[in-house]
């Protein structure tokens, strides 16, 4: 039963990666790309933290080396999609915790950390310290209000308590409000 809920894990993981690269286009412009804040924010519920951690890594450096994007793609994802776990986590399972967590670590850390990784890396001068803030904030806030709608969708109609009983990952009481054998 281990191996099998571990190779879910992997399948599920790998299918939050292709996800978030195929759906990264969609409304996406530098320093803007909400599709990969919902990816994260539901990669969180999903699997936890440190898979969302490595969903968001793996998705970076294939968007940055096949798409041709700035290393944006990275500091505009990991830090929330830590974040966005560690918070569900520590909450007990409150959705709303990890779009908070996704909007914090990406829209403001991820944000700041940004400007000086753009303005070493590719030698960008006109940028001020919170140059992306607006943007990650607003994107982020965009990402995470659907993610927060379509899980909180799963998690009425008892499908949320479904997948993460099925993936083996901590199931709190929220998730399972709803549902009845």
């Amino acid at each position: 039963m281990k191996k099998n809920s571990n190779v879910l894990i992997l399948v599920t993981l790998a299918m939050f990666v292709a996800l978030g690269v195929v759906i990264s286009p969609i409304l996406r412009f530098e320093g803007f790309a909400p599709t990969a804040h919902f990816v994260n924010v539901v990669c969180s519920v999903f699997l936890g933290p440190w898979y969302s951690l490595l969903n968001g890594t793996l998705t970076a450096i294939i968007r940055m080396s096949v798409m041709g994007i700035p290393p944006l793609a990275f500091t505009g994802q990991v830090f929330g999609a830590v974040l966005s776990g560690i918070l569900y986590r520590k909450s007990n399972g409150k959705i709303i915790c990890a779009v908070i967590g996704e909007i914090i670590g990406t829209g403001i850390i991820g944000s700041i950390v940004s400007y000086p990784v753009m303005k070493l890396l590719l030698g960008r001068t006109n940028l001020t310290v919170f140059f992306y803030t607006p943007s990650f904030v607003i994107a982020t806030i965009i990402g995470g209000t659907v993610a927060f709608i379509f899980l909180k969708t799963l998690q009425r109609n008892g499908s949320l308590y479904k997948i993460q009983k099925k993936l083996g990952v901590n199931v709190y009481e929220s998730s399972r409000k709803n549902y009845s054998k």
